[in-house]
């Protein structure tokens, strides 16, 4: 990976990776864009923490999160794309070109494609460093048919939550639903739809203190809090799935873009244009609802082609 890009002139600053940024890089470096990407703290995005990925067309066999992320990598640069470990620590929308800064260094860009993507809510548990694409997930979609038969917990009380379990009971043998309250954020019908749902228990007042197991035989049971009268149990299971939301990575850029009242970038209608020309926006950082690879790249794919038909436009 490069050290420093040439900030003399760049027409396309790609903001993250992941499959939204690099794909939006393979796109753009085909255009003659000759796009930069700052990959930030975590090159490859979310998808470097996912063992197995099973649901990304063209792999049948299914695919490594690392290794697919290294093969989007080397496409992008194939066309041209330079890709630089960098984070971004501040950006100045207010005026062209684009300022975009990592710590003192300045960079100006005629366009920039955020793709900065969205983080699980973690428990903040030392286990998540270690088991985390071992026996605990945040993805039910991703990583739900590993858990065929398999007894496992859902962490949470919201929609997600409700909805997580209830996909999952299409595979596991049993699905106990975690939640630190009696009272439930979910809406009644998705936690009626839980409680009806023959393979789902739900405990309340309890929360997780550890989660027991290692990257060999993942998950084997997790140490439990009574919120009532403060006692700890061993309850076993094979794998835990956290429901308790995204956060999307969008503190340094909600001051100059609109965002949702969850923080996710606002996007216009069938585009990636957010509320400023010539800013756009892919990924889970302007997707709450379906945050898969492909749904992610098809996005990048997206602003790449808004981002050349506006540089056009400029002409």
């Amino acid at each position: 990976m490069s050290s420093n890009p040439d900030i003399e002139h760049i027409k396309c600053l790609i903001i993250g990776s992941g499959p939204a940024g690099l794909t939006a890089a393979i796109y753009a470096g085909r255009a003659n864009l000759k796009p930069i990407v700052f990959e930030g703290n975590q090159p490859g995005g979310q998808l470097t923490i996912t063992t197995d990925v099973e649901n990304f067309p063209g792999f049948p066999d299914g695919v490594m999160g690392p290794e697919m992320m290294d093969l989007f990598r080397n496409q992008a640069k194939k066309f041209g794309a330079e890709c630089f470990f960098k984070h971004v620590t501040k950006v100045d929308f207010s005026s062209k070109p684009f300022k975009v800064y990592v710590g003192d260094e300045e960079f100006l860009s005629e366009t920039v494609i955020l793709s900065t993507g969205a983080s699980a809510r973690m428990l903040g548990l030392e286990a998540e460093k270690d088991l985390m694409g071992y026996g605990i997930s945040t993805c039910a979609t991703c990583d739900g048919y590993f858990f065929k038969d398999k007894e496992i917990v859902v962490v949470g009380g919201g929609d997600s939550a409700m909805e997580e379990a209830s996909f999952l009971t299409k595979f596991a043998k049993k699905v106990t639903i975690i939640h630190r309250r009696e009272v439930f954020k979910a809406s009644k019908i998705m936690l009626e739809r839980a409680r009806n749902n023959p393979k789902i228990d739900i405990m309340v007042n309890k929360s997780i203190l550890d989660i027991k197991g290692n990257q060999k035989d993942g998950v084997s049971s997790i140490i439990l809090k009574d919120a009532i009268d403060g006692k700890e149990t061993i309850f076993n299971c094979e794998g835990v799935f956290y429901g308790i939301g995204h956060i999307p990575n969008t503190d340094f850029l909600s001051m100059f873009l609109d965002v949702d009242e969850n923080g996710y970038i606002i996007t216009k209608a069938d585009s990636t244009r957010t509320n400023i020309d010539g800013i756009f926006a892919c990924g889970d950082v302007q997707d709450s609802h379906y945050r898969q690879a492909i749904t992610a790249a098809g996005s990048g794919c997206m602003a790449a082609i808004d981002a050349e038909k506006f540089l056009e436009n400029l002409e």
